[in-house]
């Protein structure tokens, strides 16, 4: 059964049941924000016959350029387009619509004017299922709080004017983004020490799973904090014996590997440099540092920690311990109105669909391990919001 909606589209009681629609049309505010909303149950709708439309109100015309030869700031936005219908081709979408407001500025347009859009819009396709954010926009965007509060507005209105003739009740779903325990740091460094030889990257690996990881923070598929930090010529980066709370990925310089002996010395055991990690023993075996790691140079590194760092943190064998790790996602209870959708089959759809953003995410998806990309993207939610009369 589908609870009823309260006068601000929201359920009242009970875990609604998603069926396969018709004809589904979401509704985001940018390119790339279908794969995250919901990029693999679209992709799993698709594959069981229904209809999937998208309509991006803008062109991502001022969103970063992370992959220089793919754009410049005047051919962006028309990249991008062209990238979201290539993702949509993924993702078995057959009707893609570009509008023309202007990105970073949804918010600026008047919310009547922008639900009166969308409304003449919804329309004309026709849907019985309705796709875009929940109304904090996932992180707090405010084109994606405006879009979400303009196509909530337009399903409302679409339900006060009575679609009679309609043969099922109109939904909307709302993205839902609850906040993970998963840590990359943790699943990156128990597949390091499950490899028979040592992991050797690149600078375009470096560069891509810092991005992965900002991406995956900042969305809160992952709960790791996530920094990138230089270090002067001679500093002890990691000192043995003391907790291991971080993976370190080198981006740039050299850093020498030693173990303190009996005598109160350094000694030097490897030296390590670009694209290598560091620290993976002791966050997969969830013990103390076994060595020493000092700058050999100038040294700058991606840092992944299980636990947010501080200014005032201790260093050595007494500094205090990580704290447990939270439940991930699959042992969280979700709230009332929450569902899940399991788009495990779908997965490769989506993660093609991603990777087909490239000016935003310059990424090889296969140069991570498949059970965190699944653990991470295996599963999306949704605030079920019916718009029954």
């Amino acid at each position: 059964m589908i609870s009823p909606m309260d006068d601000h589209g929201e359920p009242t009681t009970g875990r609604p049941e998603l069926v396969v629609p018709r004809r589904v049309v979401g509704v985001f505010a940018h390119p790339d924000d279908e794969v995250f909303c919901a990029g693999g149950t679209m992709a799993t709708w698709a594959a069981e016959g229904a209809s999937i439309a998208v309509v991006c109100a803008t062109r991502g015309e001022a969103g970063q350029i992370r992959d220089a030869t793919t754009a410049v700031r005047r051919t962006l936005g028309r990249v991008r387009e062209g990238e979201l219908r290539q993702a949509c081709s993924h993702l078995g979408v057959s009707e893609v619509t570009m509008l023309d407001y202007g990105d970073g500025a949804l918010d600026a347009v008047d919310p009547d004017l922008l639900a009166d859009h969308v409304a003449r819009l919804l329309v004309d396709a026709d849907p019985d299922v309705i796709v875009t954010f929940a109304d904090d926009g996932a992180y707090g965007h405010p084109d994606h709080i405006a879009i979400s509060n303009a196509t909530t507005a337009a399903a409302i209105r679409l339900r006060r004017t009575a679609w009679s003739s309609r043969p099922v009740p109109v939904q909307l779903l709302r993205s839902h983004f609850p906040s993970s325990g998963i840590s990359l740091a943790e699943r990156l460094a128990d597949w390091l020490v499950s490899m028979d030889r040592p992991f050797g990257g690149s600078a375009d690996y470096g560069r891509a799973l810092t991005l992965f990881a900002a991406e995956a923070a900042t969305m809160r598929f992952a709960s790791d904090d996530v920094r990138i930090v230089w270090y002067p010529s001679g500093s002890l980066i990691v000192e043995q014996d003391e907790p291991a709370t971080s993976l370190l990925l080198i981006l740039s310089g050299t850093v020498d590997v030693a173990e303190e002996g009996a005598d109160g010395a350094l000694h030097h055991l490897r030296s390590l440099g670009e694209g290598q990690f560091f620290g993976e023993l002791g966050v997969a075996g969830r013990r103390s540092r076994s060595a020493s790691v000092i700058a050999n140079g100038n040294v700058t590194c991606l840092e992944l920690s299980t636990t947010e760092r501080t200014k005032f943190d201790g260093r050595g064998a007494t500094a205090g311990r990580p704290t447990e790790a939270e439940p991930t996602t699959a042992e969280l209870e979700l709230e009332p109105g929450v569902v899940s959708v399991d788009v495990t089959a779908h997965l490769d759809d989506k993660l093609a669909a991603l990777a087909a953003h490239r000016s935003q995410y310059p990424i090889d998806v296969d140069a991570f391990p498949r059970s965190m990309l699944q653990e991470m993207y295996g599963t999306e939610y949704f605030v079920v919001v019916p718009t029954e009369g």
